[in-house]
């Protein structure tokens, strides 16, 4: 592998190419922020949830309940579109190609704003048709279709403002846009009680609080997020010639497309899948249902670390794959592989020892607190395999190759962990449904390596040699 004779130039963010300091400690530094994203992006959904519930009632609370879906594809297809955008910025990052750079950006963040024009167009139109589709119960679909117009019309501001700060993780800086949303979190959780009640002569907005509040809060961190890059004479700043960017690049976005597509497709596929076995668990009862409700939230929180250290991976590497190192390439897949354990370990092993007393914040009832502490305690250990296939699964999607990583998750989800939870809940109830999950990460994780191993890595070396 040839590497450069001269340093590359300072980047902003963390320097993947600087060798003084060890890789692992690079990820600790842009995962530590990452993980608080999106620690804050889950608070902020949380307390908008207990706002509801508290200050309206349940039936508020089911009404932007049942837009849920509805939200979740189109941030699916937003999540995809911002990984393949953040991996061809970091690629060119690491080629030290600051146009190329700028141009991605200013392409992808063009068809960032169209979509979201066209959702607040023909989104309030065909609401009332989705709503109805999803079977949503009479009583809230007045409700229900408000507060989904207002998400679709919400969408030209809230789109580009997910897709810029995947921008700056492209480069290596997560930090930056933790500020930003840590200070759009604050705004959100004042801004919807103010107009649930109608705090400082406000209107009360009931239901549709929730999403203009988040329009208030994201419009003003995201316009004081752009002063910030362009004081700092940040190279991804709003400017001219990122303007001028804005006019559709159709090669590029079809790169990023062809990367990000797939991507946007394995999580919904994924949140299909959870929507199978929690038909499953339903079977068994109330009482089980909520010991799946109470586990899921603090597998989620366990997920955090390390899906942060998939996307921290993929980064590192699409930045490596862009300066021609190999030897790069090997370190982050290594760190994050031991980072994960490290990390990974020390959250399972503290949520092993305080499981009960986390339960019981959640579950009051003795009976169903037993179910989800035996559940807790099938799986949750099995979040380090999780992490592992993860770590190897977006060290290939850094380079651009993303077709055979999705079809393995889709392989372990739906060949493995759906049909194993179906068939072992008939022999051993709904521990069976559990032992899903182990089964289906440690197939997922022998599919991933196998293909890093076999195919990936000998393409690489012969690509970057």
């Amino acid at each position: 592998m040839a590497q450069s004779a001269t340093q590359p130039p300072r980047r902003p963010g963390v320097n993947i190419f600087d060798p003084a300091r060890p890789m692992w400690q690079l990820f600790l530094v842009f995962l530590i922020p990452l993980v608080l994203s999106n620690v804050l992006q889950a608070a902020s959904q949380t307390f908008s949830l207990i706002f509801l519930g508290r200050l309206i009632g349940v039936n508020g609370l089911a009404a932007v309940s049942a837009v849920f879906p509805v939200i979740f594809l189109l941030f699916s297809f937003l999540i995809g579109v911002a990984t393949g955008g953040s991996i061809l910025i970091g690629q060119a990052h690491g080629a030290g190609d600051a146009h190329r750079v700028k141009k991605i950006a200013g392409t992808t963040l063009g068809a960032t704003i169209a979509f979201g024009i066209f959702c607040a167009i023909v989104g309030p139109m065909i609401a009332p048709a989705l709503l109805n589709g999803l079977r949503t119960p009479p009583d809230i679909m007045a409700d229900a279709n408000q507060y989904a117009r207002v998400v679709f019309l919400i969408s030209p501001v809230i789109f580009p403002y997910i897709m810029y700060t995947s921008f700056l993780r492209g480069v290596g800086d997560s930090t930056t846009p933790l500020y930003f949303l840590l200070l759009g979190t604050i705004l959100s959780v004042a801004f919807t009680p103010a107009f649930i009640l109608g705090w400082f002569g406000l209107p009360k907005l009931g239901v549709i609080s929730v999403a203009v509040g988040a329009l208030l809060s994201n419009l003003v961190a995201f316009t004081a997020f752009l002063i910030y890059l362009h004081r700092t004479k940040n190279p991804l700043k709003f400017d001219r010639e990122t303007a001028a960017d804005l006019l559709i690049d159709w090669h590029l976005l079809g790169q990023v497309l062809k990367i990000g597509i797939p991507t946007g497709v394995q999580v919904i596929l994924v949140s299909l899948a959870e929507i199978a076995v929690l038909s499953f668990v339903n079977r068994f009862g109330s009482h089980a249902t909520a010991a799946y409700g109470a586990v899921n939230q603090i597998v989620s929180y366990v997920q955090f670390p390390a899906i942060s250290i998939g996307i921290a991976a993929s980064i590192f590497t699409a930045q490596a794959i862009g300066a021609r190192r190999e030897d790069l390439v090997v370190k982050v897949l290594h760190s994050a592989v031991g980072v994960n354990y490290a990390v990974g370990g020390i959250i399972i092993g503290t949520c092993y020892i305080f499981s009960r007393a986390i339960l019981g914040w959640f579950i009051t009832d003795a009976g169903t607190l037993e179910v989800a502490h035996t559940l807790l305690f099938v799986t949750l250990w099995s979040y380090l395999i999780f992490g592992n296939s993860a770590a190897i699964s977006w060290v290939i999607r850094g380079s651009g190759d993303v077709i055979v990583p999705m079809i393995n998750g889709i392989i372990g989800i739906w060949l493995v962990e759906v049909p194993v939870a179906y068939i072992l809940m008939q022999h051993y109830g709904l521990v069976g449904v559990w032992i899903g999950y182990p089964v289906s990460f440690i197939v997922v994780l022998l599919l991933q390596y196998g293909y890093y191993t076999f195919n990936w890595k000998h393409r690489t070396h012969a690509r970057l040699a």
